[in-house]
């Protein structure tokens, strides 16, 4: 049931994003002289903007993926030209091992940029492998939980001086059914989050945003500071705070060639279930880890990334990473970071908001890999 209400939204917003489009599109006009590759590029773009894009691809986590993909940057106000452009995204994926996921989310950028609406929905029913809880953990002791939950975050923002933006946040999630092995370390420990329940988190959020592109950034800079609690009052079944801070700097030294650098932190307090501690991994930091391989109360780390256009459409990058997680900062050491490496291609497939499709190979320790493909550049 729960499934089917989230493919049920995901239809009507699909269906509106197209709406939206179709009508912001409507002035656009062919030109003559382009060559027979810009044409048909053209033609491709177009077509993209309507139709979702078609995922397969392997992991060892989930086995043969399939799904859809969707990604449109447009303009909610046609008038309103000074905007950056707002998004919508979509996602369906389904795996051999019995993987679900359905996202869709959005920015709204509204009012010259006055106003900013960040949100996204998430239905899930996977098997998640963790490592344990800790840095000093190995992949020989992987062990598979399988979950199913549902999520909504909404963070609307009001520019309160130049590039500056203060909101709100609603962060709620569901953790329906938890299932592991009898022998986990998880039940011998008794480990907060084992039956699941309700996360209900209300907080505040500060952003400064001087990016020229929110999706594809040459130059600016990025830094934004969340912090949320957990209430039992509100109606959470566990009470815990957590902070977050990513802060992100973009230069442009040559031609189109662009030097990205990004940090983040992650801190929480309180008693956190094990599913929502700080998660190492995923597809846009720490590249080539499973999302939460390695979790803690604490997480830092960083990556630098070298975009650089090849031909027309076409770009690479190559990106170096580092990371780790503690229970606590003072438990913090410079010892047994865990790399992240790798690199991609960037297909563009929107040339009025620089929008790439990216298909990135991230490496880690002890052989570990990951493929992915997604919309955007990782941050």
């Amino acid at each position: 049931m729960i499934l089917k209400k989230a493919l049920v939204i995901y239809s009507l917003l699909l269906f509106s994003s197209h709406g939206i489009i179709a009508q912001n599109d409507q002035t656009e006009k062919p030109t003559d002289s382009l060559s027979k590759f810009d044409r048909f590029n053209k033609k491709a773009e177009a077509l993209f903007k309507i139709i979702p894009v078609p995922i397969v691809s392997y992991s060892s986590e989930a086995g043969n993926i399939f799904g859809l993909a969707k990604f449109n940057a447009f303009h909610p106000v046609k008038n309103d030209t000074l905007s950056k452009p707002s998004k919508i995204s979509e996602l369906v994926t389904f795996s051999s091992k019995g993987r679900i996921n359905v996202v869709v989310a959005n920015d709204l950028i509204l009012k010259e940029n006055k106003y900013i609406l960040i949100s996204f929905f998430n239905y899930k029913e996977v098997p998640e492998y963790i490592f344990g809880i800790g840095n000093d953990v190995s992949i020989d002791d992987v062990e598979e939980i399988s979950t199913q939950q549902i999520r909504f975050k909404t963070n609307p923002m009001v520019r309160i001086y130049e590039n500056l933006y203060l909101g709100g946040i609603v962060d709620i999630a569901d953790y329906i059914k938890v299932e592991t092995d009898s022998t986990s370390f998880l039940v011998e420990n008794q480990v907060t989050g084992l039956n699941g329940g309700t996360n209900f988190g209300l907080g505040l959020s500060l952003d400064f945003d001087s990016r020229e592109n929110r999706y594809n950034p040459s130059n600016g800079a990025f830094a934004s500071a969340q912090l949320i609690f957990n209430e039992k009052a509100l109606g959470s079944a566990y009470q815990y705070s957590r902070f977050e801070l990513d802060l992100r700097k973009y230069f442009n030294p040559w031609l189109e060639h662009v030097i990205a650098v990004q940090a983040t932190t992650t801190a929480l307090g309180g008693d956190a279930p094990f599913y929502n501690l700080a998660l190492l991994g995923g597809a846009n930091k720490m590249r080539g880890y499973y999302e939460g391989a390695l979790r803690d109360k604490i997480l830092v780390d960083t990556q630098l990334e070298y975009r650089m256009p090849v031909w027309n459409i076409f770009g690479v990058v190559g990106w170096v990473g580092t990371g780790r997680v503690a229970p606590a900062y003072k438990k913090l050491s410079f010892e047994d970071f865990w790399p992240s490496y790798g690199g991609g291609l960037r297909i563009q497939v929107d040339s009025k908001n620089k929008v790439n499709l990216r298909l990135d190979f991230g490496f880690g320790r002890d052989g570990i890999h990951g493929t992915y493909i997604s919309f955007a550049e990782a941050f």
